[in-house]
């Protein structure tokens, strides 16, 4: 009769990764450690490189994944030799780990099939992926085990079995204990992460504003130049011609406007985002017609409104 307990067992596997057509995985090496699950202390740890049955299918470089290269796993033992122990520490527990579900289940029932052997049991299974990605959500930008230890400053990932088993065990402690404090007030906590999770989303903040002058005319621009062209003065054209040629950048931040140059603050801007534009009157004259303009409005109660509007047509040529 198995052995059936409530002890957690989290485990995890490094192997090889096929690139020939036919190629086999292989279990390069093995970790586990079985956990309390009332304390989350651990009670047993057990790890070991395995050799494969086909050392071709090892690079002789160390892979980037794991760092595992033929030289590393060439002395170690086989499957077969740490078969009983990998069984004993598996079998009637509570399997838990990142992924086991689609991927190292099913390499360790591969592996025990490949020896004729019974594969271990487990009484339930908990995979990490599947309940963080329902549960905790892409928080972490993905649900890759890398990301989520990043996201809680738990280090890097080093692909090896044990390293990431115990790596695993942390990251849920973390996401247990947000998840618990989200649930103990609703409404506050719960789904904040969807509104400050993600660095690259550009807030509204004046401060982040970026304003870029163009450094052509658009077709708009280029209209009403054309239009214009008969009314602005020789000096007033060659002002014009000077401003769209000198490209300039300003924020709607008073904090972090540049201080402007000499021949920046020579020069007289209608907008308060330093913007040049040319103006439909000549500066010359602008203060003859507030003048007249003053006049105009004193007389306005004695003067028909159709010879106002008129005689203020006349003033806009």
């Amino acid at each position: 009769m198995q052995d059936m307990s409530n002890e957690i067992v989290f485990f995890d596997l490094e192997t090889n990764v096929p690139n020939k057509p036919g190629q086999k995985f292989w279990v390069l090496e093995f970790g586990a450690m079985v956990v309390c699950p009332r304390k989350l202390v651990e009670l047993e740890s057990y790890c070991t490189l395995i050799r494969p049955g086909d050392l071709s299918a090892v690079g002789l470089n160390p892979a980037r994944c794991h760092g595992i290269s033929r030289g590393t796993v060439l002395n170690a033992p086989s499957f077969e030799e740490v078969a009983d122990k990998i069984f004993k520490i598996l079998n009637g527990k509570i399997w838990a780990g990142h992924n086991i579900r689609r991927f190292d289940c099913v390499r360790i029932k591969e592996a025990f099939k490949e020896i004729g052997r019974p594969a271990p049991e487990p009484v339930a299974l908990i995979d990490s992926l599947g309940v963080l990605s329902e549960k905790f959500g892409k928080r972490a930008g993905n649900m890759k085990m890398a990301s989520l230890a990043a996201y809680f400053g738990l280090g890097e990932q080093k692909h090896r079995s044990l390293d990431d088993v115990r790596m695993n065990l942390e990251v849920l402690k973390h996401c247990a204990t947000v998840l618990f404090l989200e649930s103990a007030v609703p409404g506050v906590l719960e789904d904040q992460w969807q509104h400050n999770s993600s660095p690259n989303i550009t807030t509204r903040s004046r401060s982040n504003v970026v304003i870029k002058e163009p450094s052509v005319p658009t077709t708009m621009n280029k209209v009403w130049h054309e239009d214009q062209k008969s009314s602005i003065s020789s000096p007033m054209k060659k002002r014009c011609h000077q401003d769209q040629a000198t490209p300039m950048m300003t924020t709607r931040s008073r904090s972090k406007v540049s201080k402007p140059s000499a021949e920046e603050t020579n020069r007289k801007s209608p907008s308060v985002l330093n913007r040049h534009r040319v103006v439909p009157y000549p500066t010359g004259s602008l203060g003859q017609m507030t003048e007249k303009v003053k006049n105009i409005l004193q007389n306005a109660r004695k003067t028909p409104l159709n010879s106002l509007l008129k005689h203020s047509h006349t003033l806009l040529k």
